[in-house]
Formats: C-alpha cells, sequence, structure tokens
C-alpha cells in the first residue's frame, strides 16, 4: 500500500492533474485489458500487465502503475486507459481514495 503523505504529493508529471489510487475492480479491470492487448503505454508500446495497483489521472485517460508498492511515474511508462472508462466508474466507487494537492 502505498504511504497517504506520498500519494498527496503525486501529481501526473505530464498535466499536473491530481491522480486517484484505483481499487481492487479497476486495477483488474486494467490488468485485463493489457493482457488482452487493449491497452498500451502512452508512447504506443505493448504493456506488461506486471503491477499490483494504479494511480489513475483525473480525466481517467492515462493510469501511472504501482510495482511493489513504487508508483512508476515515467509518462512513456504510462498506461493509455481512456477506453476503459475509468473516471466514471472510480467517481462510482467508493473503494477509490481520491488524492488532491
Amino acid at each position: 500500500m502505498l504511504d497517504a503523505q506520498l500519494l498527496a504529493l503525486l501529481v501526473c508529471p505530464a498535466t499536473h492533474q491530481e491522480l486517484a489510487l484505483a481499487g481492487p475492480a479497476e486495477v483488474e479491470r486494467i490488468l485485463q485489458a493489457v493482457r488482452d492487448g487493449e491497452v498500451r503505454t502512452v508512447a504506443g508500446k505493448e504493456a506488461e500487465p506486471i503491477f499490483e495497483g494504479a494511480l489513475v489521472r483525473r480525466d481517467g485517460t492515462v493510469a501511472y502503475p504501482v510495482r511493489d508498492g513504487i508508483p512508476v511515474m515515467l509518462v512513456e511508462e504510462a498506461l493509455a486507459v481512456g477506453s476503459l472508462d475509468l473516471r466514471t466508474s472510480a467517481a462510482d466507487d467508493s473503494s477509490v481514495a481520491r488524492v488532491s494537492v
């Protein structure tokens, strides 16, 4: 689990938008989409389904994977998740922790 103080400091490095910690259901949706080849990195590369969490940008189009408890905040490693409509599901899911700075 990520430390709350660390989460409060993190924003999207590309847009400086707030991030939300994805809940278990959202993480599984992202993982399955990566496995199915539906989600690639923002750089257009094939994404690796090796992460246990994700920080989703406020607009729901980008997710930064969390590997071994460490958020990978590199834009080129971010996952293009706009097709998954995470912003809507995150707003309806009380298991998603909102992070603001």
